[in-house]
């Protein structure tokens, strides 16, 4: 006689089977998660490393313009929300950086950019601001990251994120969408926030995961992306 499994032998397998996919999707989403995050702070310090490359071998100015959507817009494209973000790259055609600092503001003539690389799409991260590190023994370490971009009295300035009222006096429009947030490079590589004339010592692009269109503000799978102002060197943050 062949022997079968009970009702009660296939109820517990089915209890046990449950419980340990109780465990393992949590541990699996925490994995996405921290890839999303991981992938885009290597996505965006990659775009800022091409950006400078270029502006100094081709003598001229490059615009690296951010912009945060609901990762499901239902209104215009530009209107701002959270979960997607958007990275454009245009340089100027005549090698100038068009507009002084001063001017009036306005936005960068479509006639004198061009656009040298397809609009980047980054999903379900926010561009956030993480606050000033909490001191670490380990420098490579978020916790231990320097602190340059929290310091002083106009520090937020030096900070590109999607809670920040500071905004590029000369927007970046493409593709219906207006970048109002940019990091400038200069033919020798240095580069600028929004248009300030002081450059960054070190300026700071700062990453949190969202879920759909919300902010995840508690997740520790954060990153920041830093930069220096004169070198252009770019570094990127982890716990």
């Amino acid at each position: 006689m062949k022997k079968a499994f009970t009702l009660i032998e296939l109820l517990v397998v089915v209890a046990v089977m449950s419980a340990l996919t109780a465990l393992i999707v949590p541990a699996l989403s925490g994995l996405q998660t921290a890839g999303n995050i991981t992938n885009s702070a290597y996505e965006i310090a990659s775009a800022l490393q091409r950006a400078r490359t270029y502006a100094m071998t081709h003598n001229t100015y490059v615009w690296v313009g951010f912009h945060e959507e609901s990762a499901s817009p239902t209104a215009s494209a530009n209107t701002p929300g959270s979960g997607r973000v958007l990275i454009a790259m245009a340089a100027s055609i005549d090698g100038t950086q068009i507009f002084d600092d001063s001017s009036t503001t306005a936005s960068l003539p479509s006639n004198r950019i061009v656009a040298i690389e397809k609009l980047l799409r980054l999903d379900n991260v926010h561009l956030a601001d993480l606050a000033a590190p909490a001191g670490g023994n380990n420098p490579a370490s978020l916790d231990g990251r320097p602190d340059d971009p929290y310091t002083g009295d106009e520090s937020s300035k030096f900070r590109v994120n999607s809670e920040s009222s500071a905004q590029t006096p000369h927007p970046l429009n493409m593709l219906q969408y207006t970048f109002n947030q940019t990091v400038r490079f200069s033919p020798n590589g240095e580069a600028s926030i929004n248009g300030e004339t002081d450059l960054p010592r070190i300026g700071e692009i700062g990453l949190c995961p969202t879920q759909g269109s919300r902010v995840d503000s508690n997740n520790k799978n954060v990153a920041a992306i830093q930069f220096t102002g004169a070198g252009g060197n770019v570094e990127i943050y982890r716990r």
